[in-house]
């Protein structure tokens, strides 16, 4: 399996190959890089696309992660990069991986080609929503994740009824404490980053479930407000991860994006 040492992490990724312009995916909390199956299969053949494990998730997780930031995970992105002889990729993040996708550009503009921002925010998370998340993963560190807990996780990433969610729920309940707790706090300690993100200069696409239970609708349209070259894809009764529950209008967007740079 393919493991790139960077920055101090053995990083596990997966790699399309070829010599077509690239694009890497980063995933959301709780998810890992097969959440972008659907976008793979869809643009592999006109797109090398790189998916990975980001720090404390998947098969990069070893159980002892070290306290890092989303700046930090920007330049895991971009060390994956040199990694693999890549000079400028487009990057695309769900969630998560659009807070790092967001602080790449701003860090490393010269390596982002263009971003595609799948269900994310520029904002910190809201208040009173991290009291409910806090609470959930303090039992689930004590006691073990537990069959409602994994699926009211279900219902907030993948909505109701996904006839995939019960695999989900077996990779959550693998996540060893020492990640799941690093990985929380990194999440909560993020910085607020409204207010830099109009110094981004390349296009960008945000796309957003109309029925995001995590990250409200508005704060999403206000970024890309504030993106000064995006366009708003808003996917009708998708929830945070409609890459996943509904991947048509998604891949379609994104082709369409695509094709314009």
């Amino acid at each position: 399996m393919p493991y790139a040492s960077i920055n101090g992490q053995r990083l596990y990724f997966e790699d399309t190959g070829g010599d077509q312009p690239a694009i890497i995916f980063s995933h959301g909390l709780l998810m890992d890089g097969d959440m972008f199956a659907p976008q793979i299969n869809a643009l592999h053949e006109q797109w090398r696309c790189i998916t990975w494990d980001e720090r404390g998730h998947g098969r990069t997780a070893n159980g002892q992660s070290e306290p890092f930031t989303y700046y930090d995970s920007a330049n895991d992105a971009v060390a994956l990069l040199d990694h693999l002889g890549i000079e400028q990729a487009v990057f695309a993040g769900m969630s998560q991986g659009g807070y790092l996708s967001l602080r790449a550009a701003l860090r490393h503009p010269s390596r982002v080609r263009a971003l595609v921002l799948i269900d994310t925010q520029a904002l910190p998370e809201e208040a009173h929503k991290m009291v409910g998340h806090k609470k959930l993963i303090e039992q689930w560190a004590t006691s073990g994740l537990s069959d409602p807990a994994a699926q009211t996780i279900a219902h907030l990433i993948l909505g109701d009824g996904w006839p995939s969610s019960g695999e989900w729920m077996d990779r959550w309940k693998r996540m060893q404490v020492g990640d799941l707790l690093q990985c929380f706090q990194t999440l909560a300690a993020r910085d607020d980053i409204s207010d830099a993100i109009h110094a981004i200069q390349v296009p960008a696409l945000v796309i957003h479930g109309t029925q995001d239970l995590a990250i409200d609708i508005t704060r999403a349209r206000t970024m890309a407000q504030s993106l000064r070259n995006a366009v708003w894809a808003p996917i009708e009764g998708g929830g945070h991860a409609p890459n996943l529950t509904h991947p048509e209008p998604v891949n379609q967007a994104i082709s369409d994006f695509l094709k314009t740079l």
